[in-house]
């Protein structure tokens, strides 16, 4: 696995120094026993009111620096990736933002960060600070174990402490409140990767191409067990499962939906959908998320963290805060939905369908030609672009002939608009835009004035202005243009023979100004049509044989 950055000693220290620079002037601060120790803290801090103060290993960005700052954190102390800070680190930020009204330590439950935070808080009592300590343990992947792990949950209750504390509320009264929700969260992770350490070993996947893990923590230790690759509802059903049996069916909850770290937006989107559209989406009344909260560096996996609500706890989880990595709380609602605008044929009102004898035969037999054309258009298109050309061409005109039956064949403004209309819905890809285009600009012209060939040439003038493509540049408009001006004389077959020249013309351009074969180079162009170009010819040919 590759990684972005200079070396491994200097990684944690340069991320919180870029944190720090990209946070605003006045809002974060570290203090002068940096890269040693590793402080962040609100640079504008009194120490009117009781300090939040967490930390842990780097590595789970944006936690925990990520949320420092107003209504959440005082200060976080951070060790290098995946390893506690050190006792005197964590007894350091104690010092540096603990005043008359105390602090509170929110720990998450592994043994380094329990010992190194434990020993730091005592040594601060001792040394005459007012020091609480709450640890988090809410993973519930392993039932019956003696110390469950902190994981994401965590950031439930940097939120509902941060809120008191910044409310004003004394010591006793913050430790409580966070406490109460550390003991009601309940967390399960599933990832499909573990995770790779910058400069460390090389990655070793222990997961099988069809494998995912499901109760893993946050440091790529093993999950409680995997399980085989299977479509995200039926992932997130077995987590909800297991979730909604330790859950107050009675109780509303807020959600949290974590980003291990490597899932693409588009699939947490997916994700999201899954968990609010199950059996517990019922159950959900605020929603944080899907957003990388509590990371495992890359790990593609995610998260989902619930807490029991109630006016208090609500109130908390929505108040406004400062740091940028925290989500704003949603309500859950439904999916509003709006009736998109009915449009009737601007051009002639209700569009009903009839015949026309030479026009269903023209268009019948264009139509079945390009589609037997298709492996040799892809062959061509192959050579010179991404090979489909062959297959978008055939998809529009079986469009068309499928639905010929409902078209007003019989009048020619009506007909070129629908013809746009399902080409620029069936054919896919810049050309089927390109035609829609064309066939639409060509209705309008067509409407004002009764004239096929000046509606046409409008038509291919829209096409060029949108398209960018003139002649010369490699693409269909070499054999449009050409055979659309020798058409307006009347002749079509000398449109048809227009093409065609126009059509092998564009075997000694070797180079492309548009299109993907813009991408190719003169030796792989030469001596090869356009096929863009070749598909209008053959349309051509076959209108001239029918005339």
């Amino acid at each position: 696995m590759k990684h972005f950055f200079n070396r491994r000693e200097t990684i944690v220290t340069e991320a919180l120094d870029g944190l720090l620079l990209t946070s605003g002037k006045g809002r974060l601060a570290r203090l002068d026993s940096f890269p040693d120790i590793k402080v962040i803290l609100r640079a504008d801090w009194d120490g009117a009111k009781v300090a939040i103060i967490s930390g842990g290993g780097a590595g789970h960005e944006p936690s925990h620096a990520g949320f420092v700052g107003r209504g959440m954190l005082t200060a976080a102390v951070s060790g290098e990736i995946f390893a506690s800070p050190s006792v005197d680190a964590v007894l350091t930020a104690i010092r540096a933002v603990t005043g008359p009204k105390g602090a509170l330590l929110i720990v998450k439950n592994y043994t380094g960060d329990r010992l190194n935070f434990g020993l730091a808080a005592e040594k601060a009592r001792a040394e005459g600070f007012e020091v609480e300590m709450v640890i988090v343990a809410d993973d519930i992947a392993l039932p019956g174990i003696n110390q469950p792990r902190g994981i994401a949950g965590t950031l439930f209750v940097h939120k509902i402490a941060g809120h008191h504390a910044e409310s004003g509320a004394d010591l006793r009264t913050v430790a409580a409140e966070a406490r109460s929700a550390a003991g009601d969260i309940v967390s399960l992770g599933m990832s499909l990767s573990t995770c790779s350490i910058p400069g460390g070993q090389a990655h070793e996947d222990r997961l099988g191409g069809g494998e995912g893990e499901l109760g893993l923590g946050i440091h790529g230790e093993p999950g409680a067990e995997r399980i085989a690759l299977q479509p995200v509802a039926d992932i997130v059903a077995t987590m909800v499962a297991r979730l909604s049996a330790i859950l107050d069916e009675a109780t509303d909850h807020a959600l949290l939906i974590n980003n291990l770290g490597a899932v693409p937006p588009l699939e947490m989107a997916v994700i999201a959908n899954a968990v609010l559209s199950s059996p517990l989406g019922s159950r959900v009344r605020l929603i944080i998320g899907p957003a990388p909260v509590m990371t495992a560096l890359n790990m593609n996996g995610f998260s989902l963290s619930l807490i029991p609500l109630d006016a208090a706890r609500e109130m908390a989880l929505t108040a406004e805060v400062e740091p940028l990595a925290w989500m704003p709380a949603v309500e859950r609602n439904e999916i509003e939905i709006i009736a998109a605008p009915r449009v009737a044929d601007r051009m002639s009102g209700e569009v009903a369908a009839a015949d026309h004898t030479g026009n269903r035969r023209l268009i019948t037999a264009v139509c079945e030609h390009l589609i037997s054309l298709e492996g040799e258009l892809n062959r061509l298109d192959g050579r010179v672009g991404d090979g489909d050309t062959g297959s978008t061409v055939a998809t529009g005109a079986r469009s068309i002939l499928a639905r010929l039956d409902t078209l007003p064949l019989d009048r020619p403004a009506p007909l070129l608009a629908a013809m746009g209309d399902i080409l620029g819905t069936s054919m896919g890809g810049s050309s089927g835009v390109l035609l829609s285009i064309f066939f639409t600009a060509a209705a309008k012209t067509m409407a004002d004035k009764s004239d096929v060939s000046a509606a046409l040439l409008a038509g291919l003038g829209r096409v060029t202005f949108y398209g960018g493509a003139r002649i010369g540049d490699r693409t269909m408009i070499d054999a449009l243009s050409p055979a659309l001006h020798a058409m307006a004389s009347g002749n079509i077959a000398a449109a048809a023979k227009a093409a065609a020249s126009g059509a092998e013309s564009t075997k000694t351009m070797t180079k492309a100004r548009a299109g993907r074969a813009s991408y190719v180079g003169e030796r792989d162009l030469a001596g090869v049509a356009d096929p863009g170009a070749v598909a209008v010819a053959a349309a051509f040919a076959v209108a001239a044989n029918l005339v």
